[in-house]
């Protein structure tokens, strides 16, 4: 599953390093060499238009020193380089690397969105010893955004209920989900997008894991349930279809565990 591995550690101020780990970022995309998959060294960074400006450290991956850029526009990568969405690296690249540069993404963006205040319009300046942007002039903070989602997987006797999202990328049969609304509780969620996406209610919540997932700066928490009431009644607006999957369906298919989902459906997945 994607998350840190346990030789990272997270650094809050830059620093001084002849041979960083630099993730350079354009519209989400990750600058990687073609032929090896491999990340920019600082030369090439900079012809890709990264300013040393908006360098910002990201942390320590065992003994090499992480930071990470943002390019604006839609610059031509170097020679030999190009541009790579983070989901079309899944499987070709190192894990542990691929869940740096999921949190690098999430730093970078949020460097990107707070160069000026967003309550005065003022520049904003990195505070030291920690992850914050603060106006010089009114003084507002600024913290990376991660933003709660609830993940659901529902039992009903021995079938659970899997959806097909509209906005899914992948078009699998997955468990439901969805943000929090400002106030709401993790259960509170659950109760209420289970309701709103298929008419059911549900009881008996259990904590199953949580993952960050920078699509682009989630935090997935996942939970089991048992299902109380209801028929099936899909939004038609979140989901095009649901149905409960028992031990003789055919199941969706098995994927790697990059994703918590994964992990969720695999882990109540029927024995062959």
């Amino acid at each position: 599953m994607l998350k840190s591995p346990l030789s990272f550690s997270p650094v809050m101020d830059p620093r001084t390093d002849p041979d960083p780990l630099t993730f350079v970022f354009n519209g989400g995309k990750l600058l990687m060499r073609e032929d090896s998959l491999s990340l920019p060294d600082l030369f090439v960074a900079a012809a890709a238009g990264a300013d040393a400006q908006h360098l910002q450290p990201v942390g320590m991956f065992g003994d090499r020193y992480c930071q990470t850029a943002w390019v604006e526009g839609d610059p031509a990568p170097p020679d030999g380089y190009a541009w790579r969405g983070l989901r079309s690296l899944f499987g070709a690249v190192d894990e542990d690397l691929l869940a740096i540069a999921g949190r690098a993404s999430q730093i970078a963006e949020w460097a990107r969105t707070h160069r000026f205040c967003g309550a005065c319009a003022s520049p904003m300046e990195r505070l030291g010893g920690e992850r914050c942007f603060k106006c010089v002039k009114c003084g507002m903070a600024a913290y990376p955004r991660i933003s709660p989602a609830m993940m659901v997987l529902i039992r009903k006797g021995d079938a659970y209920l899997m959806a097909m999202h509209i906005a899914s990328p992948s078009k699998r049969f997955t468990p439901l989900a969805g943000f929090l609304e400002a106030g709401e509780s993790i259960e509170e969620a659950v109760h209420r997008e289970v309701y709103e996406e298929v008419g059911l209610r549900v009881h008996n919540l259990k904590y199953f894991s949580s993952q960050s997932w920078p699509f682009p700066h989630s935090l997935m928490i996942a939970f089991t349930a048992d299902y109380l009431d209801g028929d099936i009644r899909i939004d038609a607006n979140e989901l095009s279809e649901a149905r409960w999957f028992g031990p003789n369906d055919e199941w969706p298919e098995r994927v790697p565990h990059i994703s918590i989902s994964s992990v969720l459906v695999d882990a109540h997945r029927p024995r062959s």
